[in-house]
């Protein structure tokens, strides 16, 4: 047996909580699988749990809903083309279209990494692991969210520097924003933003505390990934090359 699938072997048979598995096996976020077990929705063996508390192996039997949960596969990634008008949670409580309804059938159960919201565009990562995903969303993990940025109104490069600094609006506290003012026309400018959080609505929230209106946002990287020249609405894997470089072993 070679040394990588002796490994994976003895992943195997390591224990692990009952939501780091269904996260694993792309279920779902840790978060959401405690929601899943409070509400009576998983079983272990045929005993229905009631708390996340439980460790489970690949030999276990786990359902969800009454439905076996797949056996861990080794983690993959997607870069995607999120087009503008759509949301990307799997279910919308406001029944609006979600990026999940333009996704190719040939995929597997993918989530994405961190979210775009409605009349963003660009770079969104999928994958099939809820623990990577959740590793590539940590502010800890260090990687940086660029967007290219068109707005309405008026700004100096030196307010935008003063963002490096990091600033507070309406009581949230942003980390350090690097922002460069690229070019302009009439009263729309474009800008290049970089951020690590990546906070709910944070480019547009930050940008209208300084008098401008987004209206255009296009996340073109994501760490090392960048969108390029992929097509509005296409998806492509990151190859297993370059995911192992990235990654070594760690979700394989």
């Amino acid at each position: 047996m070679r040394q990588d699938e002796t490994e994976k072997a003895g992943r195997a048979q390591k224990p692990e909580r009952i939501a780091k598995r269904l996260a694993r096996a792309g279920v779902c976020s840790r978060r959401d699988a405690e929601r899943l077990i409070a509400a009576g929705r998983v079983s272990v063996n045929g005993t229905v749990l009631e708390t996340p508390a439980c460790n489970v192996t690949e030999a276990d039997k786990i359902l969800v809903d009454g439905k076996p949960v797949a056996a861990r596969t080794a983690a993959r990634l997607w870069r995607y083309h999120k087009p503008s008008g759509f949301v990307t949670s799997h279910r919308d409580e406001k029944g609006r279209k979600t990026i999940f309804d333009l996704l190719p059938k040939s995929l597997p159960r993918v989530i994405s990494v961190g979210r775009l919201d409605l009349n963003s565009e660009g770079l969104l990562l999928l994958t099939n692991d809820g623990e990577l995903a959740r590793h590539l969303e940590l502010p800890a993990t260090g990687w940086t969210r660029t967007y290219r940025v068109r707005a309405f109104g008026k700004v100096t490069q030196a307010h935008l520097d003063k963002l490096k600094n990091g600033i507070t609006v309406e009581g949230i506290t942003y980390g350090a924003i690097d922002a460069r003012l690229e070019s302009g026309s009439g009263m729309n400018i474009w800008l290049e933003v970089s951020l690590k959080e990546g906070k709910n609505r944070e480019v547009r929230r930050v940008l209208a505390h300084l008098g401008l209106q987004v209206n255009r946002l296009i996340r073109i990287a994501y760490g090392p990934f960048s969108l390029g020249d992929l097509a509005t609405g296409a998806v492509k894997e990151v190859g297993e090359k370059e995911f192992r470089a990235l990654f070594g072993n760690d979700f394989l």
